[in-house]
């Protein structure tokens, strides 16, 4: 059984830094962080995204960061080195947010997929509504869900160092240098200004809606992989000498860099082809079905565009979905003792068989997205808290290690102990009534 003698380790601090990055970076930040702003206050949200992520997603992150290296140990076994056995159920609750995620996350990760296949055979056309509903469930769907969960799994099976770290220092690279050509790319277009206006618009009467402030919460947790144990399982790898206040920064601001820029590729592309009345059914509508007509409508370029625009969601989605599926090997090899090539492929399999009933109905992965991240993030992240600021010894001394002590470890302890269990609390009440009619409506229909 892994010990923290023999638990493998990153081979370089960017390695760690790379993967972690990979882990927030996925489908959030490159369509859902824009679409969320422009339908909720524009500027308004993204400054409410910035507070949440400093003084809510931050705290978290170094919290779970922490924990992690300190004990290194997977989820479960990690609370309970600090907590004892009765904080185990909030570890196999990181364990079945990863599981549950990992399952749906793979079929829209399965329709970028498609999408890119479309676009080096053929391109898209006028059909691309009709044909969304027909890759969008069904075998067609099944499949490329299953092909995406092959990926994810020989990469994990190949281990911390040759799977996971290498494949983030090839991937992020290559996600960073796309998306910043195509946000240069999308200045020149001529409605770009009408986009960024759009985009950027302050509406500030949002900043005090408690709808807006929960999109805006549930965003920062979810592109951030916070409540669900990856951050957590990927600082168990962590040597003891690591700066994590300073990691911690770095990844933050990526995160929320990527999303902010990919919102600068989407609206001038939107608006360049007046299709500002197509976006507002729903970010899956707005990403596989607006943008796809935006790029057909662009001929020859639209096609490249959209391709550069594709691979850099595959690439997202896969360096997510890795770290998801992390967090579950990783809580078997430890708990039932397994080698990672086993667990990675058990555990792949049974990932992949839930998530086909999200294939085969789209209804299911919406409700699966919402309790995902209404009740397991947002819990996960409350419960969180809840540990690091009452009852861990001394996180900060933990926190600190490698890294001089900086001074504001002394209020992010404050943070945690006080600030971000009141905000998720208040998050919580709001969330739960939706998610319970999510549910209610998908078995009563």
């Amino acid at each position: 059984m892994p010990t923290a003698g023999n638990r493998e380790h990153w081979s370089s601090k960017s390695g760690f830094v790379l993967a972690a990055i990979g882990s927030a970076v996925g489908l959030g930040n490159m369509w859902r962080f824009s679409y969320l702003s422009a339908e909720n206050g524009g500027a308004a949200f993204v400054f409410l995204y910035l507070v949440l992520t400093a003084l809510v997603g931050l705290p978290l992150l170094l919290a779970e960061l922490t924990i992690g290296r300190g004990a290194q140990k997977s989820p479960v076994r990690a609370l309970a080195h600090y907590g004892g056995n009765a904080w185990r159920p909030l570890g196999f609750v990181f364990v079945a947010a990863g599981f549950l995620i990992l399952s749906y996350y793979s079929v829209i990760a399965g329709w970028t997929l498609r999408y890119t296949g479309i676009l080096l055979v053929e391109g898209f056309g006028s059909d691309i509504a009709d044909r969304f509903g027909d890759i969008s469930e069904g075998w067609d769907a099944f499949g490329f869900h299953v092909f995406f969960m092959v990926l994810v799994v020989g990469i994990v099976a190949g281990g911390v160092r040759s799977g996971i770290e290498r494949s983030a220092t090839v991937l992020m690279p290559v996600l960073f240098a796309v998306v910043i050509g195509l946000a240069i790319y999308a200045a020149t277009l001529k409605g770009a200004g009408a986009g960024y206006a759009y985009y950027l618009e302050i509406d500030f009467s949002k900043l005090g809606d408690a709808a807006v402030i929960k999109e805006a919460a549930g965003q920062a947790f979810f592109s951030l992989s916070l409540g669900m144990g990856a951050m957590l399982t990927y600082a168990s790898y962590l040597d003891r000498d690591q700066n994590l206040p300073g990691e911690s920064v770095i990844i933050a601001s990526a995160d929320v860099g990527v999303a902010f820029v990919a919102g600068l590729v989407v609206f001038p592309l939107i608006f360049a082809l007046g299709l500002t009345e197509e976006v507002g059914a729903s970010t899956v509508g707005a990403l596989f079905i607006t943008l796809p007509h935006a790029f057909a409508e662009m001929g020859t370029a639209g096609r490249v565009v959209g391709l550069l625009f594709f691979v850099a969601l595959i690439v997202g989605a896969l360096t997510s979905a890795i770290s998801l599926l992390e967090v579950v090997v990783s809580s078997a090899m430890d708990g039932l003792g397994w080698g990672r090539k086993r667990a990675a492929w058990v555990m792949g399999a049974a990932i992949t068989a839930l998530g086909s009933f999200a294939a085969f109905d789209i209804s299911v992965l919406d409700v699966s997205d919402q309790i995902a991240n209404n009740i397991l993030l947002l819990g996960g992240g409350f419960a969180l808290c809840i540990f690091t600021g009452w009852v861990m010894e001394d996180p900060i001394a933990e926190a600190a290690n490698g890294s001089g002590r900086p001074a504001w470890l002394v209020p992010w302890h404050y943070l945690v102990r006080f600030v971000v269990p009141l905000f998720l609390g208040f998050v919580l009440w709001q969330a739960v009534p939706d998610t319970f009619e999510a549910v209610k409506g998908l078995f009563s229909g």
